[in-house]
């Protein structure tokens, strides 16, 4: 008689909820152990009373150590967890990058530019041929200044212009939109 198999818990809802709950635990672990710590120690001063409260504070020797030593764990613990916390990411807003006039390139001219270019071998134009016409690139594509040019010149300081032109053009109408210097 073989053994019961095993259900398959990784695609079970349920599992996806018991994940949930531990990386819940998880992140939140601190407050968790600390609000029935809280609860308790506030119960009891609740219970004792104020005369009560006060003789056992009269009674206690403060030894500067222990205030010092006590201090710092609780400095220690509280830096610990905020540090711990995930901070608050908010989507203000978005920009797109608009890639200027001179960056458009007719599809025509694309096919004319890769038959200049790869003359050598006919199967690659046809394959970039197929590959063009079923990508739904339209006659508004732009591409990077530096595959304007016959032959391509694709250094890395025109990467790197690109990635520039890229970047800022968008940051810049971020800020523009979000009214932020």
């Amino acid at each position: 008689m073989s053994p019961p198999k095993m259900p398959d818990l990784s695609t079970s809802t349920k599992h996806k909820y018991v994940k949930l709950g531990y990386q819940y635990l998880v992140n939140n672990f601190l407050t968790l152990l600390l609000i029935p710590i809280l609860a308790y120690t506030a119960l009891e001063l609740f219970r004792m009373g104020p005369e009560e409260i006060l003789n056992h504070l009269n009674s206690l020797n403060f030894n500067l150590l222990h205030i010092l030593c006590s201090s710092f764990l609780i400095i220690f613990v509280s830096t610990v967890y905020f540090m711990s916390k995930p901070r608050t990411i908010y989507l203000v807003d978005y920009s797109c990058f608009k890639p200027p006039v001179t960056c458009r390139v007719p599809f025509a001219t694309f096919m004319e530019h890769s038959r200049l270019n790869l003359i050598d071998s006919p199967k690659s134009v046809e394959f970039q041929m197929r590959i063009l016409e079923r990508s739904g690139l339209g006659e508004e594509t732009c591409l990077p200044p530096a595959i304007h040019y016959i032959p391509p010149t694709p250094t890395m300081d025109a990467a790197r212009s690109e990635a520039e032109l890229v970047i800022f053009t968008a940051m810049d109408d971020l800020f523009k939109k979000t009214v932020f210097n």
